[in-house]
């Protein structure tokens, strides 16, 4: 007797879903999203931000994109995510649908619900799609895990801290506590 075979989803049940649903999709798994608290939407926005103003200073050839943002990891049909910070520094990966292929740097909050996709499903995926640097922000926790996936580098930092952002050599550095 044939085992029952689970359903693999596509971006087109991501884009079959009801207005106002949201859901991420990996490796054709389906993975639905919680609305963003306060906390998280004030980090989004601190750091959107002050990373845009960065760009624009420089003149950066970067882009960023808050969430939702779609980013085609693998460039197939079965994996969709949407960061809460994506930066593209490879315009070439840009369309109106959002990103093909992986971001430069990649940011997300952790909420109670993403706690194991953040730290273990999603860092696993960033670093095999390319995706230069991942900072996982656990406003919970006060810290700022940052994986240099270039240097093959981790390092973790409290709110307090400046963070040095890898993709930029140091230059910018980020300080989340902004009291």
């Amino acid at each position: 007797m044939a085992l029952a075979q689970e359903k693999l989803y596509t971006i087109d049940d991501i884009y079959a879903l009801p207005d106002g649903e949201r859901a991420e999709l990996i490796d054709g798994e389906l993975y639905m999203m919680s609305p963003p608290g306060t906390t998280h939407q004030r980090i989004v926005s601190f750091l959107n931000r002050t990373i845009g103003n960065y760009i624009q200073e420089q003149n950066g050839d970067c882009e960023i994109f808050p969430a939702p943002f779609a980013v085609f990891l693998n460039n197939d049909e079965y994996t969709y995510v949407e960061p809460d910070i994506s930066v593209v520094c490879d315009k070439s990966k840009l369309d109106e649908k959002g990103c093909n292929g992986a971001p430069d740097w990649v940011i997300e909050i952790v909420s109670p619900s993403s706690k194991r996709m953040d730290y273990f499903i999603k860092m696993e995926k960033y670093r095999r799609a390319g995706v230069r640097e991942y900072w996982i922000v656990d406003a919970a926790k006060g810290n700022v895990f940052v994986y240099d996936f270039e240097n093959d580098d981790i390092n973790t930092y409290g709110f307090e801290d400046q963070i040095p952002v890898n993709i930029y050599d140091g230059d910018l550095k980020i300080k989340l506590k902004t009291e």
